[in-house]
Order: C-alpha cells, then structure tokens, then sequence
C-alpha cells in the first residue's frame, strides 16, 4: 500500500465531515469481517494524515445495531491508524447539559444486544482485555486542551436503537446518575481496544432524553436539526483535537499496550 493510502488517525462519524480533508481519495479495503461502511477516505486535516469513515455509510444506510463497527475498525488499523477519534450524536440525561453541548466522555455503559462485540470469535480464543478505562486519557486531553467549550467527563450510556429510549428507562439511566446516551459508541470502542488503538468519543448533545423533559421526547427530526446546527463547533473542536494529538501512538496508556503480556490468537492488520 503507498504511503499516500497510509494515515495516523482515524475519524469516524457523520458524511458531513468529508469536505474536511484536503487531498482525499477513497482507498477500498477488504477485511475478515466484510465491507467497512464505505471506502474510507484518506487526506490531510490540520497538517496530520487522517483516514475518514462515515459510520453510517452514504445515505445514512446503516442504522445502529447494523453497522459493520468489525470492518470499520479492522479497515482503519490496516492503513496504519493507531489513535481513533469518534464523532457522535447523543442525547442529555442531565437538564443543565443542554442540545449544543459538547462532552468529552470518559466512561461507558453498554446496554446494547444482538451486535457482534469481539473479534474474538470464530475459534480464534481469548485473551482478556482491559477496558477499566474505556478512552484514551492522550486523546481526552488533546480534545480537552483545545481551547473549545467542552465538558469534561460523564458516562455514555449505549442503547440498541434505532428506538429512543421510554420514559423509564430514561429515568432508570439518570437515577444511575449516567450523563449521555447514544447508540453507537458500542462495540466500536471494545473493538478499538482488541485492536489496541487509542479511542476517544467527541460528543454533540442533541437533544434532552425523554426522561428529562416534559413533552412528546426525543424525535428523529430533532436530532437531525440540532446536528446539523452545531456542526461547525463540532468540526473546530475535531480540528483541533487532531492536532494536539500525539504524533505517535502513546506508550504509557492502556490502549495500545493491549497486548504487551498476551499477544493476541490472530494476526493484527
């Protein structure tokens, strides 16, 4: 593969972060695990060498339970990326975290079902990873220190989808004093760590989860406007998170020392 193919980092998210790249072209890759959600597209952005993937594919086709998250991260890792950085759309279950919002999470719970969540299958074995500590604190920091209005810290809830939460179940998840929910932030970061690529999670609160506010809840249409709206905050606060980030993948964090004792029954791409 030519070094013009090969990337640092790795962004997943919405289609609307293409126009980022200067210099992109799309680099077809095959993987155990099936076609990623597109191509992925390679560039630079903010002087890094940075390879894009619309976690939904074009059109928005994939919703959250079918996403290829395997081949998405199996795709990026094969071109030489070693730090992820996640892009997400999320609800609030906290009223003083407003749509607008942007949260640099550093916990998560999964409450998902049905998704493939391990690379580890297939009669491959096992190895236990760590994932105490699901984010990588370089990436939090880089995202942290770049001078954009954010909030630190919170746990990211992860639900099936494509259906919003109940009433209950929101209250269940604020009575768990949980910050934001989504639906995509699992498998993609387990899948990141059996990788052993650095992840962090860039969040964009949309809307307030039914729980939280009187009225009808959460909508499809909501969450579209208010993403889109608040996508150039979004985008600064990629920018710049990309560029504080290491220019080599760290040693002294657990994310890519996964391996360090027990390497893993499979070869890594």
């Amino acid at each position: 593969m030519t070094s013009s193919a090969q990337a640092d980092i790795g962004v997943i998210g919405g289609s609307g972060f293409y126009s980022l790249l200067d210099g992109a072209s799309a680099v077809p890759v095959s993987t155990p695990y099936g076609e990623p959600s597109e191509a992925p597209v390679v560039g630079e952005l903010a002087g890094r060498r940075v390879a894009f993937i619309p976690r939904h594919g074009a059109g928005h086709r994939f919703p959250p339970h079918l996403v290829p998250y395997r081949a998405n991260l199996w795709a990026l890792r094969s071109l030489g990326v070693r730090q992820v950085v996640s892009l997400s759309a999320v609800g609030s279950l906290r009223a003083d975290l407003g749509p607008g919002t942007l949260v640099v999470p550093d916990q998560l719970v999964d409450r998902t079902h049905g998704r493939p969540h391990t690379l580890f299958d297939g009669g491959t074995g096992v190895v236990h990873v760590s994932f105490a500590d699901p984010y990588c604190p370089h990436g939090r920091a880089a995202a942290l220190g770049s001078g954009q209005p954010v909030t630190d810290g919170g746990a990211l809830v992860v639900i099936n989808g494509p259906r919003f939460s109940t009433r209950a179940e929101s209250l269940e998840y604020q009575h768990n004093r949980w910050t934001i929910i989504g639906m995509t932030a699992m498998p993609e970061a387990t899948l990141a760590r059996e990788l052993a690529l650095c992840y962090t999670t860039l969040a964009l609160v949309t809307d307030l989860d039914a729980g939280v506010e009187a009225g009808a809840g959460v909508t499809h249409t909501e969450v579209f406007e208010q993403f889109a709206a608040n996508l150039p905050r979004l985008r600064e606060l990629l920018v710049e998170t990309v560029k504080r980030l290491p220019d080599e993948q760290p040693t002294d964090c657990d994310c890519g020392q996964t391996y360090a004792e027990v390497p893993p029954p499979f070869d890594l791409p």
